[in-house]
């Protein structure tokens, strides 16, 4: 097992993102896209784990697999909402003991459309405190580069993410179009004092429906040119496909350019998209 901590220290990083399945179908995409995407040598991998603890048993499981039946370093995601202290422990000791030792430590939100309570922790950095405790982990937090849609201010975005990185070892941005938000980001957690790796959060817009859903739900923009060209192929889906992927490459090589630590992959448990953006990059297989 390796700490992501220590793979950052050591230069780039790129790594991928998976989602729990939920049926047998979902499962047999997943573990295709596992068996496609391992052999390009991700630096680690991450599980989602679902609002207010709906997935639960299956990040579990699916970051246990990956550990011990593939080659990858598996970290888990989980979020401090709609759960007690004694249950975020008893989650975090079992990753310990089954030799799990990365965690992505989130704020979460609660489902809509479930009457859960709110929760003993509110806070990431509170998450990202337990975690420590529990275990000598390497944590992440995740950052938002737009900012974050419930910041009252840009300022305050950028003094509470920095806030957040004081307690974690490195941060994943949601995803974005345009390199100048990370950029803007990344300068002003350097104001702030802290310099830890942030890694952006690429998503392909190889769908115009999900990622402009996507894009709302996470509070950032859907920049018009962007949206221009997807619509302008809207009815041939390969095109749609095309011009995703040909823009999340420039976005990529753009990022990596202005000095990027790596690039974090929003798969969505599908390989085609990332192994296309690799060749574009011309990164090897073992990138990292």
């Amino acid at each position: 097992m390796t700490k992501i901590s220590d793979i950052l220290s050591r230069g780039r990083s790129f790594s991928f993102e998976f989602f729990p399945p939920r049926t047998e179908k979902a499962e047999e995409t997943l573990r295709q896209a596992l068996i496609e995407l391992e052999p390009l040598g991700p630096s680690y991998v991450s599980v989602t784990y679902g609002a207010g603890g709906s997935t639960r048993e299956r990040t579990h499981d699916l970051v246990v697999d990956i550990l011990h039946n593939t080659s990858m370093t598996p970290m888990a995601h989980l979020t401090c909402c709609a759960h007690t202290r004694a249950e975020l422990l008893e989650v975090v000791e079992r990753y310990r003991d089954a030799g799990i030792e990365n965690v992505l430590a989130l704020g979460g939100d609660p489902p809509a459309d479930l009457d859960l309570p709110p929760g003993e922790l509110h806070y990431a950095v509170e998450l990202a405190e337990l975690v420590r405790e529990v275990g000598d982990f390497s944590v992440g937090v995740a950052a938002h580069p737009e900012p974050h849609p419930k910041s009252p201010t840009r300022k305050s975005d950028r003094k509470w993410t920095a806030y957040k990185l004081s307690h974690a070892d490195f941060a994943i941005t949601q995803f974005f179009f345009e390199a100048r938000h990370y950029f803007d980001l990344v300068e002003s957690l350097r104001a702030l004092g802290v310099d830890k790796p942030v890694l952006p959060g690429i998503m392909p817009a190889t769908s115009i429906a999900s990622i402009k859903r996507m894009s709302e739900l996470q509070g950032s923009e859907f920049p018009a040119w962007l949206a221009e060209k997807l619509h302008a192929v809207e009815d041939d889906p390969g095109a749609v496909w095309r011009v995703g992927v040909d823009e999340a490459t420039r976005l990529c090589q753009e990022l990596l350019d202005g000095g990027a630590p790596g690039l974090h992959f929003y798969t969505l448990n599908r390989s085609p998209a990332t192994r296309e953006i690799y060749t574009a990059l011309g990164l090897r297989q073992g990138a990292a």
